[in-house]
């Protein structure tokens, strides 16, 4: 239900003209033995969204909900792109466990591992992307095993200090040999006393001034060909508002041409 409430509240604020809402099913799904909760409400979200993204011609901006939203949307980003794409994944963490190893079962601790080619089968039976696309930008929270899968990868891992620089996060981009870019914005990456609202803070974050500036550094230097900001989880409706303008200053650095 925050997630909800933070999604409503962020929504108030967008161009309604510009605007596309995808339902959620209201039910929890079952799991069908995949070792993911609620896999039957994600599939019928991961298809409701793709449907959605076949009829926008601009830039598409995703907001969650959870970074579950982010399987299908990068799924359609990459697909639909021209050139090789790498995914600079701003997130306190990296989402990188499966089915298997995951404590919860919660698909939104599995995106990037499942575009990975780690996730359940029955939702992605090939990789989308290469581990070499891949940047973790602002990530500091990662489980044992997602720690030796980074390195195994030869994943990219920029932690909190390496971004203040915003040059180190292009140069990792750049090294990927990717010629676009799609950005995954979840709100947990900036630093707990610059927002409250959510659910799965970690201390040593970014400040929204520095995750601006990589933002709108990484647009100068690619083609931006898709974004998403999740996990905006106030304690209630009332509170979100603290929170918007941090928000809108992210979302108005994803959507604002770069200067020329």
């Amino acid at each position: 239900m925050r997630l909800i409430d933070g999604a409503e509240a962020i929504r108030g604020d967008l161009p309604r003209a510009s605007t596309v809402v995808v339902e959620v099913p209201a039910g929890a799904g079952e799991s069908l033995e995949t070792g993911v909760q609620r896999y039957s409400s994600i599939t019928v979200v991961a298809e409701a969204l793709t449907a959605a993204l076949d009829e926008v011609t601009d830039l598409p901006v995703v907001i969650g909900g959870d970074c579950g939203v982010e399987f299908a949307a990068v799924r359609h980003a990459v697909a639909r792109s021209a050139r090789p794409v790498a995914l600079v994944w701003f997130d306190a963490h990296p989402d990188l466990n499966t089915p298997r190893t995951s404590p919860s079962g919660a698909f939104h601790g599995m995106v990037l591992r499942t575009l990975l080619g780690g996730g359940p089968e029955q939702l992605a039976a090939e990789p989308v992307l290469d581990p070499g696309r891949v940047v973790l930008a602002g990530t500091r929270a990662l489980d044992d095993g997602e720690a030796e899968f980074v390195d195994a990868a030869g994943i990219a891992l920029l932690p909190p200090d390496r971004i203040i620089d915003p040059a180190a996060l292009v140069d990792a981009v750049r090294a990927t040999g990717a010629e676009a870019v799609y950005l995954h914005v979840d709100l947990d990456v900036l630093d707990p006393a610059e927002i409250h609202g959510v659910a799965f803070p970690e201390p040593f974050g970014l400040g929204v001034a520095d995750l601006t500036a990589a933002l709108q550094a990484l647009r100068a230097e690619f083609d931006l060909v898709g974004a998403g900001i999740t996990e905006f989880a106030p304690a209630t409706p009332d509170a979100a508002v603290d929170d918007l303008p941090a928000i809108l200053r992210i979302v108005s650095a994803l959507v604002r041409a770069p200067k020329e």
